[in-house]
């Protein structure tokens, strides 16, 4: 790359612009006990916001020496028990939260200014439990499944498209197709911090931290 090629590139980022028009308020003194509700309602008005995809979020693991990766991945339920995600446990991130299973969370929805950050420790579920996760979902997402392999090395494009092919008629021809690899996973929650973004750059945080069997709240500075 030339010097008028990265000069260019700098141009470009100093022209983007972020929060066009007016963005809701926030007020964290009228946020409810606990992050769930609030994260409920969040993800809801960005729904109906017509914000692209809000259900899609950033999943950050590491390795044994704390090594970070990430990826973005689909929310699968958010409850009293965590926030629900699934996988390969045979995938990079399934081997990393098996050696560190603590993991972060981050959802941003731009047409709103908002972002949502959860972090906590994640457990497994079982067999039945990650099977019933993988056959409420579609016929696509249980061919995906069923082409398996996830972050091993592919020879070929062809490669994959044969076995995309395979899998797509499986997945038609036997819905209830086990994948004994797949994995539901659930992030209990220690913290989870929602950002109002403001367009004077005013922006609010507030952090719900787990005290026991308690939440206790922060504002912090943005």
């Amino acid at each position: 790359m030339t010097s008028q090629d990265q000069q260019a590139f700098r141009d470009l980022l100093r022209t983007l612009r972020v929060w066009e028009g007016a963005l809701p308020a926030f007020e964290p003194d009228s946020a409810p006990d606990e992050p769930l509700p609030l994260f409920h309602r969040w993800l809801r008005e960005a729904a109906e916001a017509g914000v692209p995809e809000p259900h899609t979020m950033a999943l950050a693991t590491a390795d044994a020496s704390g090594r970070p990766s990430l990826r973005t991945v689909m929310l699968h339920d958010a409850d009293a028990h965590g926030w629900h995600f699934a996988s390969h446990r045979t995938s990079r991130k399934g081997r990393e939260l098996a050696e560190q299973p603590y993991a972060a969370l981050g959802f941003y929805w731009a047409g709103l200014g908002r972002q949502v950050r959860v972090q906590g420790k994640v457990t497994a579920a079982g067999p039945a439990e990650s099977a019933a996760d993988l056959h409420r979902r579609s016929a696509g997402a249980l061919a995906a499944a069923l082409v398996g392999r996830q972050s091993d090395v592919l020879d070929s494009c062809e490669e994959l498209d044969r076995a995309s092919t395979a899998a797509w008629e499986r997945a038609r021809r036997e819905p209830d197709s086990e994948v004994l690899t797949w994995t539901l996973y659930v992030l209990e929650p220690d913290e989870v911090e929602f950002f109002q973004g403001d367009e004077r750059r005013r922006h609010v945080r507030l952090r719900y931290r787990r005290e026991g069997d308690s939440w206790a709240r922060d504002l912090l500075w943005p």
